[in-house]
């Protein structure tokens, strides 16, 4: 009896090994969640932003404007970018805030798939500028999109929230930043 508890212990053990290195590589692969990413550029000036705009007869926004003594919201989007189709409502509720200017980046994509996600999705940014290389993204140090920024009226970023604005992010996330921004400048 003995050794028939030893030999089926010789199945259990090698299992209950498996599922504990499972776990193990399961928790150091995921990491932290994307919203929970820190940025360098908090309490740091915006990137420089010279980029053209998105529409032939707009004005692109630049670092001048994030200077301008508002809140500037900079959301990064793309129109292959499932998650940026959902937050459309969340990105309206924000550019309707008293003191705030929305500004979006069409990042690594085509002028013409760009203004066709706009004109499905609808347009809630004051402008929109094209980063089809990729670079701009780069130096606001995203890791993918949509990213938004909150910077105060000095240019100094104040939040970097990755992921959809969809549920309670609005209320929870980017209206406080929004509103500390409003008092620090």
């Amino acid at each position: 009896m003995i050794r028939t508890i030893l030999w089926r212990s010789l199945y259990v053990v090698p299992v209950v090994a498996l599922i504990v290195v499972a776990v193990f590589f399961y928790i150091s692969v995921e990491g932290p969640r994307q919203d929970e990413l820190p940025s360098a550029l908090i309490g740091k000036s915006a990137p420089a932003v010279q980029l053209p705009a998105l529409y032939a007869d707009a004005k692109p926004f630049t670092t001048a404007d994030l200077k301008a003594g508002h809140v500037s919201v900079v959301n990064l989007f793309a129109s292959w970018c499932v998650p940026c189709r959902v937050e459309g409502p969340g990105l309206a509720a924000l550019a309707q805030e008293k003191g705030v200017v929305l500004y979006g980046i069409a990042w690594k994509d085509t002028a013409d798939k760009a203004r066709g996600f706009i004109a499905e999705t609808g347009n809630p940014y004051s402008r929109i500028d094209l980063d089809a290389g990729g670079q701009e993204g780069i130096d606001w140090g995203i890791s993918g999109v949509p990213e938004t920024f909150v910077v105060d009226g000095k240019g100094i970023v104040r939040l970097r929230y990755a992921g959809p604005l969809v549920g309670d992010v609005l209320q929870t996330t980017i209206l406080p930043a929004v509103r500390q921004a409003q008092e620090d400048g």
